[in-house]
This record gives C-alpha cells, structure tokens and sequence, in this order.
C-alpha cells in the first residue's frame, strides 16, 4: 500500500511539474506580449503586426526571442547538420552584407516597419519578436543565425502558396509533452535522448517534404502597402516547377522526366554522415541547400559551400552551336548549314550570323531564378582566327569588372515611376520591367551572333560560347562595399567549335536521338521568340528524322495555331490563353489533323488532347472542348491550364457553378491566378453573390497589368539602347562591317 502511495506520489509530482511548466511559460509570454505592444508601432493597421510579411503566429502574438532553440543547441546533436547549414544562404540570411545593405536602404526610404515584409523569410525571430520598430532595444543576437533550425521546425502549417512568407509559426520547442503539447524553448539533451519519438513530433511535419513548404517562402509580391502603388509579383519559382515536368503536374512541357523531383530532391539530397544523430543509414538530407550563391561563401570564406555550389551549377545548361547563316540578298527562315549535318565552305571577306542554341535541362525553374535584377547571368561569345586575333566578341568584361552593355543575359531591369533605372535593387520603387529574360525548365534559347570575316583572316576559326555566372552585379557589390571587389565568375556549360577557312566537312551522322533533340530544341527556342512560321517548318524536320515521335506532331500544331492567334486576342487582358479568337473554323484544320497524327501515334496522348480541347473551343466546339479537358482534370486535376480552360468553356456554356468550381480550384493551386479573379467575379455576379463578386472583382483590378507602365517603358529603352535591342525576342548580336565598336575586335587573346 505504502509504494502504491509513493508510486501515485511520484506521478502527482510529475503532473505538478508539468503544468507548471506549461504555466510559467504563459505567463511570461503574456509579460512580453504587454511590454512589446505598448511601444510598438502597428503601421499597417491594428491587430496586423507582421504585414506586409504574410507570416503569422498560431497566437497572433509576438515570440520572445529566448523562445526559439538556438542552432547550437541543435548542433550539439546534430553535428553534420549544423555544419553544412552555418555554411548556407539560409544560416546567412539577414547578416551578409549583400542583404544588410538592401535593407539598410529600405529602412532610409520607408522606415523599419515596412522591413517587415523582407524578414518574414529572411529574419523571422526579428518579424516575431516584435523588434522591426522605430526605437527597439532588443538584443538582435539572433540575427547571426537567419533561418535558424527552429525557424523551419517550429512552423505549424501553410497558408496558402502565395509566399512572402505565407505560413504559421506555432510555439518553437525541440520537444512534446506526452499529450502532445509543445513545451516551449530548450530541452535537456537528457530529455531528448530519453524521448526522441516526441522530439521528432515537436521538430517534424510531413509538409516539410513537399515543395510547398519551400513555397511559403520561394515566392513573393510587392504589395501596395510597401510600394504605395499596386500588387506586383516580385518571383515565382514555386510556380516555374509546378508547370514543368519535374512536378508531373502538367502535361505540357516539351520534355517529360521519369520520375517526380521537388525542391528538396535536388536543394536537399541525401549526403553521408558519420556524426549525426539525425542520420538513418549513415546519410542525411543536406542542409547546405545547395543554389546558385556564390557570394556568401566567398565572403565568408566558406571554400567548402563554394565549390559544391559551383559543381552543383556545372552543366546545368547545354549549349549548342546549332546552325550558320550567310549574308545573302534572300535570307533563308532556317539556318544555312545545321553544324555537323552539311558539308559546306567559309571565305575570307564573307559575314556569317552563328545560331547559338541554350536549353535549360537540369534546372527545375527558371535561369536564374528569383530577384534576377542584380545577379549576372550572360553568355560569353568569341571568335579568333588561327593568329588569336578576335574577329567578334560578346559578353565580355570591361577593365573596371563591369559586363559590357551589349551582352546577352538572363536577368530583368526594374525602373521607377519615374522611368528610373533600379540598380541597387530597390524592388520596392519597381512600377515597371524594361527587361527580363530567363529560360524555363527544360526551354531552349535561341541567341544570334553576326560578324565579319576580314579578308586577311587564317583559318581555322575557333569560335566559343560559354554560359557565366557571377553574384552579384558588380554595380551592386561596388554598392554594397563603396569599393570594387572581386566575386567569384563560374562557368556554368560551354562549348567550341572550329571552323576552316574553305571546307568544312560533314561529321560522321549523329545518333537520331541526338539529332532529333537538337532540332527539337531550335524550333522550341523559335517558338518562344514568336518565330511560329520558323518554328513550324523546324518541328516538321523533326518528325521526318522521326515519323513515330508523337510530341513532334503535337509541336507542329502549336506553332500553326498559335501563329493564327497572335495579335488577334480578344477578352481580358493578362488572361492569355483564356482568349478567344473569332476564325474562320478551316484555318485550324492542320493544327487538328497534325493533332490527330499525334493521338494515333500515342492513344489519349494528355499534350494532345489538351491543345486539342483548346482548338474545338476556338472554334466553339464547346461540347467536344469540355469533354477533352475533363478527361485531363481527372488525370491532372493541379494542371492549371486545364482548370482555366474547362472554367472558360463552362462560362461560355452558361454553366456557372461548374465554371465556378473550376477557378475555385485553380485558386487552390495558385491563388493569385488573374484569370480566376477575372472570370470568378462574372460568375459570383450572375449566381448573384454579389459581396464575393466585388472581391474577386476588386483583386482582378489590383493585380492585371497596368497600361500605362508601357510608355514607361519605352522611354528607358531610348536611354538604354542596348536594353532596347535584347528586348526584341528575335535579335542578332553583332557589328556593321563599315562601323564595329572598337572594344569587340582587333585584340588578341592570352
């Protein structure tokens, strides 16, 4: 009886500790919520302390930074873990002098509060704690660590793929109570140890493994409230990897994989570890979330991160010296010569445009991705003769480190209300882009460069093409240093070829795998710079190399009716697809028998069937449209052009509650879809639910394009000539033979 009564004793005890434990952390937190609130400026209305971040507590109160486990607290067990995230963007979030600077300026211009919005994902225990307002004195140790380890592990769930930090941060702990309940801070490693099923349950969701997650974050806007103009979409690599064959969610890209990656498949692979007590068969996921930057490791001096980061770029791209034209009177839609394919001869004294051909094969988003206005991506191009003298370049560096104006690049230029050129990254200022150019997953480029072969000239010519790669802009270093300084430039793919002066013989034939690719890849890159009618004659080469290969049909009717529908859009603007065109019902006949061609090579073929649907709506074949898409919605049912395209065909069928549940779920894949908004707002008004109709309507109207940011526009290309030129999709590099500026030809290369 007596150790019955000890044994009951003891559990009381325990519960006692328990719930005082629960309680005291309470308290203090209802201590800190006072002390925060009563200096703290709301500047974007009550009960909103964390806008414009998206971020929110599953309190709606501030956290007291002590609250959050510290990086090495988690360390002490998680060794390999630590390690590689110290030398990561992430660990490196808010304290590298690229970020500080950025908002430094921000806070010049529109105050700490309006920070807020930036440390949602850079800084969240600065966001939480209440210490983005004018006069804080909290101790900001914390910024050392940027996304810390109880950043990522304490968040409770998403609410919406929007980004800007689009999710909820519930109650940081390392560990749960046996009910469930996170207890607050920093367990004992004893604790841990003893209980490392409810340390798992406090630091492991299974929505940290999905590519939403990582979308809380790896997407963002302007809102007016920061920019005092309108809602802008700042990036979107969530979406660039929803709409490419690495989802599996669509089956529209060119190229399809075998299997689905996410964000995590690549950004965090499985690596070995010995000291980890994470670890499961001696491996864990990496957390160095390998990208694309350079600078921090550099800076830092983490030589380590620096080279995984630059063999994690290595042959990301592929390059391609596809095709040469001569300078005729009656210049031909398609190269001369397809390099390899035709024997063929070069004279001195002749001028040749090089068909250079750059496709995006290992990158499940775009190149570059995210805030592209002040990294550097570009192609280098030269061309010397057997001397080393140089007959042309492009993408070259000038003395002072800066990348010559003409150069080819993958990158955007923000400018002012004012027609100001944004050079240090002021996203806040942005009403419009007077430039961006990228390549999306598994898309091809199609870049031009023409020169002069002097009369003089000894072959055989070597002509290279390198992608490159530097972070950041050196305006923006020599910004963020107020000196210049030297970051790392990486290559990212090259390649060269040489070419006699007299004969070129024909290589031996390449495999019709290689061959069919590589023409594929021409006509997809003509494709996106509009060159449709190129484009089609290209896709038709495709299929005499292989009359089995069914997307190869399928790209023939692409480019035929999609040359039928430009300029000749009609509907709401920035609804794309979701247009109409009022055409004669014979002129899509080809595209539908290149289509049918297409389905009987692969039966239900989804790419066909889509484009398909699409056209028996061109030609209001409403009935035979729907059926088409539905059978997609079953199969894809987050394929969001399906969605849109079914929305629209019910819509013009009148059937509103059908076309309703479609945008509806085109929302739940990208809630800020214009098209949605647009055409949910008409609906909403004739089910006559006039409140959501106003809503939809009032989103519509803040997001679409403003018309007026296209004179803005142009005004920069005059005082940006050479942004000017890369703005036209189908352009050539190159110089007059009378007038060649002096710095692309005459040197000699070491």
């Amino acid at each position: 009886m007596r150790k019955q009564s000890g044994r009951v004793t003891a559990v009381l005890a325990l519960a006692v500790c328990v719930l005082w434990a629960k309680l005291l952390p309470a308290q203090s937190d209802e201590n800190y919520q006072s002390s925060i609130s009563k200096d703290y400026h709301y500047a974007f209305g009550d009960n909103t302390p964390f806008l414009p971040s998206q971020a929110l507590t599953s309190s709606g109160r501030f956290i007291e930074p002590s609250r959050f486990p510290s990086a090495a607290h988690c360390g002490r067990c998680h060794e390999d873990t630590h390690r590689e995230w110290r030398q990561s963007a992430h660990a490196n979030s808010f304290r590298a002098p690229f970020y500080t600077k950025s908002v430094e300026l921000l806070i010049k211009e529109k105050g700490i509060e309006s920070t807020r919005h930036c440390e949602g994902c850079h800084n969240p225990i600065a966001l939480f704690s209440g210490a983005l307002t004018p006069g804080s004195k909290l101790d900001r140790s914390f910024d050392e660590d940027g996304v810390t380890c109880s950043v990522c592990h304490s968040i409770q769930r998403i609410q919406h793929v929007g980004g800007t930090g689009s999710y909820v941060m519930g109650v940081p702990s390392d560990i749960v109570a046996a009910d469930g309940m996170p207890i607050p801070g920093e367990a004992s490693y004893d604790e841990i140890l003893a209980h490392p099923d409810r340390h798992s349950r406090a630091v492991m969701k299974d929505f940290y493994r999905t590519p939403e997650f990582c979308a809380v974050c790896h997407k963002a806007s302007i809102p007016r409230m920061l920019n005092g103009y309108k809602w802008l979409r700042a990036f979107s690599v969530y979406d660039e990897w929803q709409q490419s064959s690495w989802s599996q969610e669509t089956p529209l890209p060119f190229y399809k994989k075998d299997t689905v990656s996410t964000c995590q498949t690549c950004h965090m692979a499985a690596v070995d570890s010995s000291q980890d007590y994470g670890a499961k068969s001696g491996k864990i996921r990496s957390h160095r979330f390998l990208g694309a930057n350079t600078a921090i490791p550099a800076f830092y001096g983490y030589r380590e991160q620096l080279d995984k980061v630059r063999e994690f770029l290595k042959d990301a791209v592929a390059v391609d010296f596809f095709g040469i034209e001569k300078e005729s009177p009656n210049r031909k839609s398609t190269p001369d010569v397809v390099l390899g394919e035709q024997q063929f001869n070069l004279a001195p004294g002749e001028t040749i445009t090089v068909d250079l051909v750059i496709q995006n094969r290992k990158i499940g988003h775009s190149l570059v991705p995210e805030q592209r206005d002040f990294y550097e991506c570009w192609v280098e191009f030269v061309a010397t003769d057997a001397n080393g003298k140089i007959l042309y370049r492009s993408g070259y560096l000038e003395p002072n480190g800066y990348l010559e104006e003409h150069a080819h690049s993958y990158t955007n230029r923000l400018i002012s209300s004012s027609g100001e050129f944004l050079n240090l990254h002021q996203v806040w200022n942005t009403k419009a882009k007077g430039y961006d150019n990228t390549i999306l997953p598994g898309r091809s480029d199609l870049v031009r460069y023409r020169f002069h072969i002097p009369p003089a000239s000894h072959g055989p010519l070597a002509i290279t093409a390198k992608v490159t790669y530097r972070r950041f802009r050196r305006s923006y270093t020599d910004f963020v240093f107020q000196s210049s300084r030297d970051f790392p430039i990486t290559e990212i793919a090259s390649q060269t070829v040489m070419l006699n002066l007299g004969p070129n013989q024909r290589k031996p034939r390449t495999d019709q795998k290689t061959e069919l690719q590589r023409w594929n890849n021409y006509g997809i890159a003509l494709l996106g710079q509009f060159q449709y009618w190129q484009a089609e004659k290209v896709f038709q080469k495709v299929v005499q190399i292989d009359p089995s290969y069914a997307d190869g049909y399928i790209n023939v009717a692409l480019a035929q009716y999609s040359e039928l529908i430009e300029n000749k859009k009609e509907g709401p603007d920035g609804v794309g697809n979701m247009s109409f065109v009022n055409a004669a019902y014979e002129k899509y006949l080809p595209a539908l028998n290149a289509l049918g061609r297409a389905l009987q090579l692969s039966p239900r073929n989804p790419r066909a069937l889509y484009y398909q649907g699409v056209i028996y709506r061109l030609q209001n074949r409403l009935s035979a449209a729907a059926e088409n898409q539905k059978l997609l919605v079953s199969a894809f049912p987050r394929f969001r052009q399906v969605r849109q395209e079914l929305g629209y065909v019910n819509y013009l069928q009148k059937n509103y509650s059908e076309a309703r549940s479609q945008f509806q779920a085109l929302q739940s894949i990208n809630p800020d879809d214009l098209t949605a908004h647009y055409y949910l707002s008409l609906i909403y008004r004739q089910l006559g639910i006039k409140e959501k109709a106003d809503e939809e309507g009032a989103k519509y109207a803040e997001q679409r394009d403003d018309p007026t940011v296209g004179a803005i526009a142009q005004e920069f290309w005059r005082g940006y000539p050479a942004v000017g030129d890369e703005v036209i999709p189908y352009h050539v590099h190159g110089v007059s033979i009378t007038k060649q500026h002096p710095s692309t030809i005459g040197g000699t290369l070491p």
